[in-house]
């Protein structure tokens, strides 16, 4: 018996990092590795260690810090890689952006590398953001 009333899955849709703002999530982005750095390497009392390290990432619209956690940095460790980045959401660092990817996400080589160079002078991570509350007067205006 065929089913009929199964989901048709939708493609991808890929954004740019211009595109990104705090707050946000369900981003797939098709990015080029700049950098790096390895920020923290701890174990657990249990006995499992976790590392993480910052990466920054861009197309060439702008570039963006992406968090990466234990097997993540496998993808992002080498500079000029090419990655896909899929299901990911932007966390909030201390007032600054950084792109992250948690269990519901993927990363992943990408099957060409890019062509692009990436635009580091628009790093979306070097803006500060400030949470400012609306009074309900004004809201409601």
């Amino acid at each position: 018996m065929e089913r009929t009333d199964l989901v048709k899955l939708q493609p991808a849709k890929f954004v740019s990092v211009k595109d990104l703002s705090p707050g946000t999530h369900g981003h797939n982005l098709f990015v080029k590795v700049v950098s790096c750095n390895v920020v923290l390497e701890h174990v657990r009392p249990d006995g499992t260690k976790v590392k993480v390290a910052e990466a920054v990432l861009g197309d060439n619209t702008g570039s963006v810090v992406f968090t990466a956690r234990n097997e993540q940095i496998g993808f992002v460790e080498v500079p000029g890689r090419t990655v896909v980045i899929r299901n990911a959401k932007i966390d909030m660092f201390k007032g600054y952006m950084r792109l992250a990817v948690d269990k519901w996400g993927k990363v992943e080589f990408a099957a060409e590398p890019a062509t692009f160079e990436v635009n580091t002078a628009h790093n979306l991570s070097q803006i500060e953001y400030e949470l400012v509350t609306v009074p309900e007067t004004v809201a409601e205006a």
